[in-house]
């Protein structure tokens, strides 16, 4: 099932995040794909779980490695985070870092979190993305 679509490239990524604002889908309250995906009610390819945080491929990858670190408690956005997220948001961090290194990304990657609509977020569930395996470009967008 594809639920991060690479076709268009980030023109499709854009349009997604702004359907997705427009929706609501920040506040509606409904499951996301990732809520479906921690419920196994959607499969993915799963690279590591503990209690706080689910690791997932990206089904549709922007490099070689590209995974995704998400917390099984739902968070919206990164803007949306306060003090009480401290302990998740440090969490997340240390298994991307983790996880990298059992991909083999020792020559480096790259961190990527979305927000809202000009940040062409578009799942509403907090979510890092990992993405190595080759030389990123800068700036990014």
């Amino acid at each position: 099932q594809r639920w991060v679509a690479a076709a268009g490239g980030q023109d499709g990524e854009v349009g997604k995040a702004q359907r997705a604002a427009l929706a609501g889908e920040e506040v509606s309250g409904q499951p996301t794909i990732f809520s479906k995906i921690i419920a196994r009610s959607v499969p993915a390819t799963i690279l590591y779980e503990d209690e706080k945080c689910l690791v997932f491929r990206d089904v549709a990858p922007q490099a070689p490695v590209h995974f995704l670190v998400i917390p099984k408690r739902p968070i919206p956005r990164i803007s949306c985070v306060g003090p009480e997220d401290t302990e998740v948001l440090g969490h997340l961090l240390v298994v991307a870092a983790r996880t990298a290194h059992a991909e083999g990304l020792g020559n480096g990657y790259r961190l990527v979190i979305n927000d809202g609509k000009h940040g062409a977020q578009s799942v509403y569930h907090l979510h890092v993305h990992v993405l190595g395996g080759r030389q990123l470009g800068w700036p990014p967008g």
